[in-house]
């Protein structure tokens, strides 16, 4: 599970309800992307909102074939294969 917030004064606050009990080991990963909020304006950035986008992206299902890269033309254009 992944829990969201930010960083006041030194100490994560998550958002919204989220709670972690007390002395659970945690690992804390940046979003290097993802712009701090402006204060007082809980609506998320447009890179937040890409970022949010490209990791839901990631954990589709995926029917292109493996490739795809190499063999563009084939699948467009209908010529031979390099591969």
């Amino acid at each position: 599970m992944t829990y969201r917030g930010i960083v006041q004064n030194g100490v994560i606050v998550l958002h919204g309800e989220a709670q972690l009990p007390d002395g659970m080991e945690v690992s804390v990963v940046p979003n290097a992307h993802d712009e701090a909020p402006a204060k007082g304006d809980g609506e998320p950035t447009i890179w937040q909102k890409l970022s949010d986008l490209g990791r839901w992206a990631e954990t589709q299902p995926c029917d292109l074939p493996e490739d795809l890269a190499a063999n563009h033309d084939h699948y467009l254009h209908n010529l031979p294969k390099r591969q």
